[in-house]
Order: structure tokens, then sequence, then C-alpha cells
């Protein structure tokens, strides 16, 4: 992995499998058992991402094949009905499709797919066009960064920006991706900020901070003050 992953276009895969609208059912299945996915981005003409057909789009084929009218009645929802019947890509996607751009951070990629339950995303360009696709595990590869080099980024970036020339004296350590950060700052209203911007580094997977004050001097009586009479 070459630099810091930060953005989606740093870890997504160029290289993408798509379906025109017209794809038939049958070429679909095909595809995804030869690529060994789940789902595929369906575009239109112009290139651009129209939907989504996942494996859940296709099994109301399966599941609603017997041949028996009183089943359809049972189904809750219609769009089984339709699915069940559908025949080309354009009719089983799901759309709009969710999507994300190439330079969004890796978080907010994470956030939508958790909350939209998927497992991949189709990367799109402003215009719409297809530029990629991200998936769970491209997310984790950020945590494959070098213990070093998230080190040398807390030091520069967290460190030496809140704490300026007072910093020598905090030293870094990183194991596993897990910070440690020792040592005397001046700034202590800045330690807690310190710990959030350090958990936001690219492959940091925990933060234990160990940062204190300065020492505080004790009250020496002045031998020149006088004593009460």
């Amino acid at each position: 992995m070459n630099g810091t992953p930060v953005v989606v276009d740093d870890v997504m895969t160029h290289r993408v499998v798509a379906l025109r609208t017209g794809a038939a059912f049958k070429d679909i299945v095909k595809t995804m058992r030869e690529w060994r996915i789940s789902a595929l981005p369906v575009l239109d003409d112009g290139g651009r991402v129209v939907g989504v057909v996942s494996e859940a789009d296709l099994l109301p084929k399966e599941e609603y094949s017997e041949g028996d009218p009183g089943h359809y009645g049972q189904v809750r929802d219609p769009t089984e009905v339709r699915k069940a019947e559908a025949v080309t890509a354009g009719e089983l996607m799901t759309t709009p499709a969710v999507t994300v751009g190439p330079h969004r951070t890796l978080a907010h990629a994470a956030r939508v797919m958790a909350r939209t339950r998927v497992k991949r995303l189709p990367v799109v360009g402003r215009d719409g066009t297809l530029k990629g696709v991200v998936s769970r595990s491209d997310l984790l590869k950020v945590f494959l960064r070098d213990d070093a080099d998230i080190a040398e980024e807390v030091r520069r970036e967290v460190v030496v920006r809140l704490f300026g020339t007072h910093s020598d004296g905090v030293r870094v350590k990183v194991r596993d991706g897990a910070v440690i950060v020792t040592g005397q700052v001046r700034e202590t209203a800045l330690i807690p900020l310190a710990v959030l911007l350090a958990r936001a580094v690219p492959g940091v997977v925990d933060v234990c901070c160990e940062l204190s004050g300065p020492h505080r001097r004790p009250d020496v009586p002045n031998p020149q003050r006088a004593a009460p009479a």
C-alpha cells in the first residue's frame, strides 16, 4: 500500500464489472458466479450508475417459482412479485443506487455501508459515471499501515501542531496500531483534543494517553518575610 489511505479513491477497486440495463437474468447469475461477487452496479448508456443488482434481487425468482397463485397473495411487498417476474437488470435492480464519491473519507464510506447495510458501494464521479467499487475489506486496508508511519503522523499532525515548541518532552509509541502518548505538556486543556485527533489518524486502533501537566513547585516560605510579633 503506497502512501496513507485517506479517501475512497486510495483503497477502491478500479477494475469493475458492471451490467447494462438490458442484461439478461441468466447472464447476471453467470457474471456473479464467474467474478465471485454478490452485487453488480447497473449502468445506463452514458456509463452512469442507475442501480445495483444483488443476489437478494435475484432470489424472488426462485422463491416464487412454484406457480402457486395463493402464494403470491401472501407476499407483503409487491416489489418481490415484480422482481420474481423480472428478466433484465433494469427490471431487477434496486434504485436509486447507494453510491459514494472517490474523494469522500473512509469513515464516511463506512458510515454509509453501516446505515444502508450493504457490503459494497459503487464509486461515482460528479457526473454519476462509475469510477470503481469499494467494499468492506477495502476499508479495512487502512489497518495494515506500518506502526512507524502511524507514529510519525501522530507526532507531526497532532503533537507538534497542538503543543508546538513545548512538544519535545512528548513521546509517541505505536504497537499493532495502538498509540501510546506519554510526557508532559504545558497546555493541559489540549490533552482531550490530542486524544481525539490521534484516534482520527488513519490506521489507529486505540489511543492510550498518559500526558500530564508540568510539575508544580511546592510552596516554600520566604525567609526574608518578617515573622509576626
